[in-house]
């Protein structure tokens, strides 16, 4: 019968409708109510290794200048003197600053100096001197408005409400506790940029997460690295071991052309850990790739309703990266193959977005993940998944 619908059959779940995609005003709210009050994070303790040292960071539009101390401490500030508001660190504007950007770094001479007037301050952030008015203010009140910071396994995440976090006991630890315990074995801490590859994508961000988090589309979108890992295309990628990790072809262990690398495994790994690829999703904006010898990191840097700058960073161990033979472009060239096929098709699906006739998409079983970025963004914006 035309218009029968068989009600015995499992109906597919709405996404979010096409708007939390496309829609310049939500994306703001996201801003205030994720970016701007989450624990975000800013990159690796290793980028900032000498004091005086900084980072200049676009968080969704908020300059924010990650400083390493003369106490070798890391704090963090919005980039903006208490006087008149003038950029301490000038960057270009719209981009998340970072090693291999210039203007992205920098070092202080001790001290961190407004251009415009000349007001001091420490690299802890207190103000030491404004000139012709030192006598007539009260310099504790004048330092320059903190950022949180807090770090794990080397990485650095930044907080900007950092008195609204603490009083309602927001920490770090709170909010990816899950991650912690799913990568006690591997030693993060340890681990160092081998290679970096930016990638600038017209996408919203939460269509790159959702990409990232299931593997239904792998089967077709990634054929080379099925071909290593079989059972990402295995009936759907809907039988996936995220717990225990995800086992490659016979005589395959990592993610290279050849499923295999000459790079020892690190040292601490279970069994399963040692042949096998775990992934974990921090929320709001970094995806961890968990090989036996490299993890592959993919930080997001929102920067409006539809593009999303990507680093992604390859992390080895210290003791590799001191061998004369290093060479990472085994693992380098096969997940930029992988990650170059991922932004394809997340701007297709970013400009089928738009259609006027696409209110909302659907989501198979096989995208469990999907269902954890809606039920997140939900969560953070105060709004129910289904309108």
């Amino acid at each position: 019968m035309l218009g029968h619908v068989d009600e015995s059959r499992p109906r597919l779940e709405p996404t979010l409708p096409s708007r939390f995609y496309t829609n310049a005003a939500i994306f703001q709210q996201e801003r205030e109510r994720i970016f701007f009050r989450e624990w975000f994070c800013a990159g690796r303790e290793e980028e900032i290794p000498k004091p005086g040292d900084y980072l200049q960071l676009d968080i969704a539009g908020e300059s924010v200048l990650l400083v390493r101390t003369r106490q070798g401490q890391l704090r963090a500030f919005y980039n903006i003197c208490r006087h008149r508001g003038c950029r301490l660190a000038p960057g270009e504007a719209g981009k998340p600053a970072r090693a291999d950007e210039p203007g992205a770094t920098g070092t202080f001479p001790g001290v961190i100096r407004c251009t415009y007037h000349s007001w001091t301050y420490e690299l802890t952030g207190g103000l030491r001197s404004a000139p012709f008015v030192n006598d007539q203010i009260d310099k504790a009140e004048y330092g320059l408005y903190p950022v949180g910071v807090a770090t794990w396994g080397g990485f650095v995440f930044v907080n900007l409400t950092p008195e609204e976090a603490e009083a309602a006991g927001h920490t770090l630890e709170a909010q990816i506790g899950g991650a912690i315990e799913y990568a006690r074995n591997y030693p993060l801490a340890d681990l160092r940029i081998g290679k970096r590859i930016v990638y600038d994508v017209q996408a919203n961000w939460k269509v790159i997460l959702e990409n990232a988090n299931e593997c239904y589309h792998c089967g077709g979108v990634h054929p080379e690295l099925c071909e290593v890992v079989p059972a990402f295309k295995a009936h759907g990628g809907d039988e996936l071991d995220l717990e225990n990790g995800i086992p490659h072809r016979e005589g395959a262990f990592t993610f290279t052309w050849t499923g295999t690398t000459k790079r020892r495994p690190f040292p601490g790994l279970n069994e399963y850990e040692q042949v096998r690829h775990k992934a974990y999703l921090m929320f709001p904006n970094v995806h961890l790739s968990f090989s036996p010898e490299h993890v592959a990191v993919f930080n997001f840097w929102p920067q409006s309703v539809e593009r999303t700058r990507i680093v992604f960073d390859w992390l080895f161990h210290t003791d590799e990266i001191a061998r004369p033979d290093f060479d990472p472009s085994d693992t380098v060239s096969f997940w930029d193959t992988v990650n170059r096929q991922d932004w394809a098709i997340c701007e297709e699906v970013q400009r089928g977005s738009t259609s006027r006739r696409f209110e909302r998409g659907f989501s198979a079983p096989q995208e469990g993940g999907e269902h954890s970025v809606r039920a997140y963004v939900s969560q953070k914006l105060e709004v129910e998944a289904s309108v």
